[in-house]
């Protein structure tokens, strides 16, 4: 034979797991801190039944070595498989994001709104606008990092044929990204609908904006209350949402559009990715369990400047951020308040430590705007 059908077949031979272990000494996120050469060896022996391997778990943690301060999660799910299959890396990434989540744990799901305690009370003048959003994965199908086309339009046609069964205040229309006009695509834009296409290197790198735009879209019902994204991170982010303090509203929006976009799933044979263990399976780590992220746009001028604003956010389990996303500064003393946890506590259980929290939050900054104290209404640790 030729030299250079030689060559080819050289070539072709794998190459050893330490010719191929990425180099994680500049990396700070959770993937890198559990993954060694020892478990690489053994990982990329495995695949999930989708041809899902490791290699494509970990993708956007190698690309991206996280932040000094941020811990990113630097890995994600293919399939529903994944996080079964390869478990020896995702239980401690698991259980190190959600704070000391332990494999042997069970996630509690709870979308019945009328265990929710309070929640239509939440100064307006403060709070400026409530929503809850989760995402939910459809069994059946791989994830946005692995899926392909066929499979990304298959989602699309089965979340329109089940989106468009609702009715009542739910009813609505869904705009596909690829048909949409330059107006309609800029309504959107102003109502703060839209997804644009991914620019986060986390997401390119875990290979979730492939194809960009075929197959995406979102829906919404006509009082632009309750919307669906279909296809960017998840297969669905489901957002109920509105302006003003009544967060008991939009939960109860939140649950009742949930359980009935579930069952017209289910009718077309395709439930949503669920186990006792993990809850709700989403293709981050980070979104598991509940996925729910319940948060209020709220007027903090005078207690974000407060000393103690960090550590009484902590001891409430709620989190802050600007009100254009993750990385913005507050404008206006106004923040984006919302849960820290996903996993492990119910979906009431979360919205509850929010409406008490910002309750609370709220009545602190009405006293100091009157230079009172408010040592006396520091929280416990929830």
């Amino acid at each position: 034979s030729s030299d250079s059908e030689k060559m080819a077949r050289v070539t072709l031979k794998r190459l050893s797991a330490e010719e191929e272990f990425p180099d994680l000494t500049h990396h700070n996120n959770h993937m890198a801190k559990v993954l060694t050469l020892a478990m690489y060896k053994e990982l990329r022996e495995r695949a999930t039944p989708s041809g899902f391997t490791i290699d494509g778990v970990i993708q956007t943690g190698v690309d991206n070595p996280g932040h000094p301060f941020i811990m990113t999660v630097g890995c994600v799910a293919g399939d529903e498989e994944t996080y079964e299959v390869f478990k020896e890396l995702l239980d401690p990434v698991i259980q190190d994001r959600h704070g000391g989540y332990k494999p042997t744990d069970k996630h509690k799901t709870d979308l019945n709104s009328a265990n929710l305690k309070g929640g239509d009370d939440l100064d307006p003048n403060y709070v400026l606008s409530s929503r809850v959003r989760t995402g939910r994965s459809i069994c059946g199908f791989c994830l946005p990092p692995h899926c392909s086309r066929g499979e990304r339009r298959a989602v699309e046609k089965l979340s329109v044929e089940a989106l468009d069964s609702l009715t009542g205040d739910l009813k609505g229309k869904y705009y596909a990204l690829k048909n949409m006009t330059e107006a309609e695509q800029q309504q959107l834009i102003d109502d703060h609908f839209l997804f644009d296409k991914p620019v986060s290197p986390l997401l390119l790198a875990s290979g979730m904006a492939r194809d960009w735009p075929d197959g995406r879209g979102i829906w919404h019902n006509d009082n632009k209350t309750f919307l669906v994204w279909v296809n960017e991170e998840d297969h669905l982010r489901v957002i109920s949402m509105q302006k003003g303090g009544n967060m008991r509203e939009v939960f109860t929006r939140f649950c009742t559009g949930l359980t009935k976009i579930e069952s017209l799933f289910k009718e077309r044979g395709h439930a949503f990715m669920w186990n006792e263990h993990l809850g709700y399976i989403l293709t981050c780590p980070s979104n598991l369990g509940t996925g729910l992220r319940a948060g209020v746009h709220v007027k903090l001028p005078n207690m974000s400047k407060h000393a103690k604003f960090e550590e009484i956010l902590k001891k409430l389990r709620l989190q802050k951020r600007g009100t254009g996303g993750v990385d913005t500064a507050a404008v206006g003393g106004v923040f984006d308040i919302s849960n820290a946890d996903r996993l492990g506590f119910s979906e009431v259980e979360l919205v509850q430590m929010v409406v008490d929290g910002v309750k609370l939050l709220v009545e602190m900054e009405k006293k100091l705007e009157k230079g009172q104290a408010i040592e006396d209404l520091m929280p416990a640790q929830k």
